[in-house]
């Protein structure tokens, strides 16, 4: 069992990490654990790699996206809750593709394979409530949507932001035919 201490400067590590990386991708193990209140021992216990580092700040953010479906649906129509998480979703992978030379393409490899999972099952209850209720088709496939929405985080990120407009196509195809 870890201890809450621990928990606690792993926590602050990460919020740290996800800061400093967000303003500049170049920051440096010291200036995060700096950031944190840790020493750089509290630092390299947790995350012995600046790769390790990377992989876990990624790790987290997913899991926080898929932890707001919930939330989405409770709050809002379903197509109009896939709209948000997605967007969500799309700023998580641009930042991720963003840190690319800082993570080899094992950590690459290793960040789809353990995220691919999690983000399908998110995006099948999303498409199941929009089921339910009749906005969305019945062959609706998270696969597919989730094949198709990695278009929108490689579309650049300029003024004129291409991907909210592929998005709203995306759903529009998804909207059932009353």
């Amino acid at each position: 069992m870890v201890r809450s201490d621990a928990r606690e400067n792993r926590a602050r590590i990460l919020d740290a990490a996800r800061e400093a990386l967000a303003a500049d991708g170049s920051t440096s193990m010291n200036q995060i654990a700096q950031r944190a209140g840790v020493g750089p021992g509290t630092l390299y216990r947790n995350f012995p790699t600046r790769e390790a580092l990377l992989l876990a700040v990624y790790q987290d953010e997913v899991a926080r996206i898929i932890g707001t479906v919930p939330d989405l649906l409770g709050r809002m129509p379903p197509l109009e809750a896939l709209r948000h998480w997605t967007t969500d979703l799309v700023e998580a992978m641009r930042r991720k593709h963003g840190l690319g030379d800082a993570l080899g393409p094992g950590a690459h490899q290793a960040i789809n394979e353990q995220s691919y999972g999690p983000v399908v099952a998110a995006i099948t209850q999303l498409l199941d409530a929009g089921k339910k209720d009749a906005s969305i088709r019945e062959d609706a496939d998270p696969g597919d949507f989730l094949q198709l929405s990695g278009a929108l985080w490689r579309a650049p990120s300029t003024p004129e932001d291409r991907a909210p407009r592929m998005l709203a196509l995306i759903l529009d195809g998804l909207r059932a035919h009353r």
